[in-house]
């Protein structure tokens, strides 16, 4: 759940502000514990089925070609996304290791530390399912943790700057909005936990006396218990001590202590490796499975081997383009993760159970759809328009 996304959360603050940014966390953190007991509780609600894939549980509600439609798309952009912001997060967090073990050394571009990172990702994209990269998935918690805790004792421990400024960066008032849509996006991306929730839901043994919905729920919440003593805390000590001149990752503005900053770095590399695995597993499902039954093409290592590298060299490739990390987690925090997370579950929900008009199931479930919808139509757009900005200054492969 804790990914590379709270990273951003002090910079997201920066642009909603004290009140709204708080607010916003607290509403996005209680909205999405709600979507996501829904998919959990959906995942074996017809007896003696489950539905394993996002899309699978799609189907059964809208019908075996919309369903389809619906869902799949939405999955692959948020899946495809998170692929490529860990690149470039990863890419960057090396780059940034780099300079601080040896600040005398020359200077390597940024695109060489992505390949770097894309590398390691060509080696573990073989490995054959979700099962074989639990032991990935466990190392990457394990550095979310540590490395979100860094971040706020460092910042806590750096104490709040003599000239730390909580206005608005943007100077009119046409550029503090777009910001507020970006950071948006920000907070959005921040939690996409539901993407995969049903396929890991799936490697939980499930009976009538004990379904899988029960120790899933309990995994959901300490997830939850986790992502805010980590969210939180980064957040706002983040922006208490740097303000409005915090990066758009906080790591990259903390630069003391040097080997705690260096360790922190090293462990989002380790975390963004594992996590890359998670959300590429469900893409490499859907194109090998479109391979073999569309293109009639022989399952096996060969196929794995040419689908999977070519997978990663595409996202190495836009990562390499566009390494705009707050620009690109605006963008797809909104366009893609925001459907998936915070109203899709709930349209689901409304279609299968069809509770009672105006009541507590309904207005919340209506709620949410509504906060969602707009969520999706405004965060990409501060998002683009962040991006843009940042391209105007940078050379494309340099």
């Amino acid at each position: 759940m804790v990914g590379a996304g709270v990273l951003s959360l002090p910079f997201a603050l920066s642009e909603l502000g004290w009140g709204p940014g708080v607010a916003i966390l607290v509403t996005s953190l209680i909205i999405t514990l709600y979507t996501l007991w829904q998919m959990v509780e959906m995942h074996e609600m017809v007896p003696g089925k489950r539905f394993d894939r996002y899309h699978e549980l799609g189907q059964h509600v809208f019908g075996e070609k919309l369903g389809l439609w619906i869902i799949v798309p939405q999955q692959l952009m948020v899946e495809v996304g998170v692929n490529i912001v860990y690149m470039v997060t990863g890419g960057k967090s090396l780059k940034k290791f780099h300079e601080l073990v040896c600040p005398n050394c020359s200077n390597i571009k940024l695109s060489y530390f992505i390949m770097i990172f894309a590398s390691v990702q060509l080696v573990l994209a073989q490995l054959p399912n979700m099962n074989s990269i639990s032991g990935i998935s466990l190392a990457a918690a394990v550095m979310s943790l540590s490395y979100s805790t860094i971040a706020w004792v460092a910042s806590a421990n750096k104490g709040k700057q003599p000239d730390v400024d909580f206005s608005y960066k943007a100077s009119t008032k046409v550029g503090v909005f777009f910001n507020f849509l970006s950071a948006l996006g920000d907070v959005a991306f921040s939690y996409a936990g539901h993407n995969v929730v049903l396929e890991i839901q799936a490697t939980i043994p499930s009976t009538p006396e004990k379904p899988s919905k029960k120790p899933m729920w309990k995994g959901v919440v300490v997830a939850y218990l986790v992502v805010a003593i980590c969210y939180f805390p980064v957040a706002i000590l983040g922006y208490w001590t740097f303000g409005n001149a915090v990066d758009d990752n906080i790591l990259m503005t903390l630069q003391k202590p040097t080997w705690l900053i260096a360790a922190a770095n090293m462990f989002v590399v380790i975390h963004v490796i594992g996590s890359y695995q998670i959300y590429a597993m469900g893409v490499f499902d859907m194109l090998e499975t479109l391979l073999v039954t569309t293109f009639r093409l022989p399952p096996g290592i060969t196929l794995r081997l040419v689908a999977r590298s070519l997978y990663v060299a595409f996202t190495m490739f836009v990562a390499i383009a566009v390494p705009f990390f707050g620009g690109l987690l605006g963008f797809f925090g909104g366009f893609a993760f925001a459907p998936t997370t915070y109203y899709i579950p709930c349209i689901m929900w409304l279609t299968v159970y069809k509770p009672k008009r105006f009541s507590l199931s309904w207005t919340a479930n209506w709620i949410c759809i509504v906060l969602g919808v707009l969520l999706t139509v405004l965060a990409p757009i501060g998002g683009l328009r962040s991006i843009i900005l940042s391209a105007e200054s940078y050379q494309f492969f340099s």
